[in-house]
């Protein structure tokens, strides 16, 4: 019997996945990877970080991916268009996809799985951007056509995500069956997490038998694993220790500037539901400080919505609309009611310095306008639980965007989609969803660069967020690991899947 949406979206950690029988191991050799989390949960839809993300494209794949120039490439389709008679979204398969029970990947399963991200009881990651798929139409087993109720033109950027992993239509709810190269074949809850090649995998992955990923929660610890040799490859580079990655003639970086941090508010009562609260928020902070505290210079200050300069969407002016103004700042506060501060918390985790340092940093600044924050700093594990139930006044977060297309901050900023720990909780910002929705319905350029422009404006009036400074965001490896690359921008988060290409030389 199929099991139940329900089931699916609140399976438990311990994932145990379907084995075939044994057979001879399609590659050779074990990658030691430094994890620097330990998954939360492996749900393949739910979204719990990056850690997570990067087990999740390994076991599971996707319609859709990226290749390491960051263009969009098929993995279970092959090909896919707009029907210019209808509008229809058309996705041919891979004839030769498969599960790893041996079932072949069709338009059945992935219908199947859309239905489940998109229906009205999901905690999908994706759930409100599937919802507006009206109907689907598989009129033959390796073809699938999405009928969305407006235009979308960034639809196939959807399917990317690493909480996008589509998984076999009969799997039970604690055994998600994906067509991903890698099983797990050890873990220990905590420590580590042992995924073994699937053997004769349709794509011809992965190039290495087996990654170990041990996790170094402690992000020193974990630097010092790669320097000692006891693992080849680490994720989440500490920033003060890139400098000696570099030095060391046995090991290489490799960094890009992408991903970002953000402080998130709880806007369901108190303070911060008044966006003058929020604006006053977002023009206390001197970023500056945050870049040379959490990321030793290695990253830039960000005042504004994360738009990538030399791109159509980029204006300088809006850049800066949440420029350092303290004065500007206790104005707000003083129109909003608040002249004399308050009291409040501010959610962070000690997990990861940058998330630490920044908060401090925070800290410091909101306090020279009178909102006094106290600290709050858990494991991620915890971290991310109180996200998604909103137990918290203010957050850090660090994230980035879905795609290097501006639909791809779609989940980060609208704040009527199901709540996350990645964005702000129970928060009204309509404009700000208007323009998205507006910009994501546009296929002429001129505009959709317009619709971007007037989400920015919307933004920085209704404060869904505030951001704070952009980051470097590092892998680290003994040279002998090849074939790995960290993808450019926004989709660095994602860059976990390339460790199927990874192989040591």
């Amino acid at each position: 019997m199929t099991p139940t949406r329900r089931a699916f979206l609140t399976a438990g950690a311990a994932l145990p996945f379907l084995r075939g029988p044994a057979r001879a191991q399609p590659a050779d050799g074990t990658l030691r990877f430094g994890l620097s989390a330990y998954p939360p949960n492996l749900q393949p839809w739910v979204s719990t970080g990056g850690a997570a993300g990067t087990v999740k494209m390994l076991l599971h794949r996707r319609l859709i991916s990226y290749n390491a120039k960051g263009e969009l490439r098929g993995e279970l389709a092959e090909s896919w268009s707009r029907d210019p008679a209808d509008g229809a979204w058309v996705f041919k398969l891979r004839p030769n996809a498969t599960f790893q029970n041996g079932e072949p990947v069709t338009s059945t399963d992935i219908r199947w799985n859309v239905e489940q991200i998109g229906g009205e009881k999901s905690t999908a990651y994706m759930r409100a951007q599937f919802q507006a798929v009206e109907w689907i139409e598989t009129p033959d087993p390796h073809t699938i056509r999405f009928h969305t109720r407006q235009p979308v033109a960034a639809f196939p950027d959807w399917f990317a995500g690493y909480n996008m992993g589509l998984i076999w239509h009969r799997s039970e709810a604690r055994e998600p069956v994906g067509a991903g190269p890698f099983r797990i074949a050890a873990q220990e809850r905590g420590s580590s997490i042992t995924l073994e090649a699937v053997p004769n995998h349709w794509q011809g992955l992965p190039k290495i038998r087996t990654v170990n990923m041990v996790v170094y929660a402690d992000e020193n610890l974990r630097a010092a694993a790669l320097q000692s040799g006891d693992v080849d490859m680490i994720e989440y580079v500490p920033w003060q220790a890139m400098s000696a990655v570099e030095a060391d003639p046995r090991l290489k970086l490799d960094a890009t500037t992408g991903p970002f941090m953000d402080i998130l508010f709880n806007g369901s009562k108190g303070p911060f539901s008044d966006p003058r609260v929020r604006r006053a928020v977002a023009h206390a902070i001197r970023r500056e400080e945050i870049v040379k505290a959490a990321f030793f210079g290695r990253g830039a200050v960000l005042e504004g919505v994360p738009m990538v300069q030399d791109t159509p969407w980029y204006d300088a002016e809006l850049a800066k609309g949440w420029a350092y103004d303290p004065e500007r700042s206790k104005a707000l506060l003083s129109e909003a009611g608040f002249a004399n501060g308050f009291q409040t918390t501010l959610l962070s985790t000690a997990q990861y310095g940058m998330h630490k340092d920044t908060a401090e940093v925070v800290q410091q600044h909101l306090a020279a306008i009178g909102i006094q924050c106290e600290l709050r700093l858990p494991d991620w594990s915890t971290r991310v639980s109180q996200g998604q139930r909103g137990q918290y006044e203010m957050a850090i977060h660090g994230v980035s965007a879905d795609s290097n297309d501006p639909d791809g901050l779609t989940p980060i900023f609208d704040t009527t989609l199901s709540p996350s720990h990645g964005r702000s909780f129970a928060l009204q910002a309509p404009r700000t969803v208007a323009a998205l929705a507006k910009g994501r319905g546009e296929f002429d350029q001129a505009k959709r660069i317009e619709a971007y422009k007037e989400f920015q404006r919307a933004a920085l009036e209704e404060v869904p967020l505030v951001t704070l400074a952009w980051r470097s965001q590092g892998y680290a490896m003994d040279r002998k690991v090849k074939g790995f690359t960290n993808l450019p921008g926004a989709l660095s988060t994602l860059s976990g899947a390339m460790l199927e290409e990874a192989y040591l030389g």
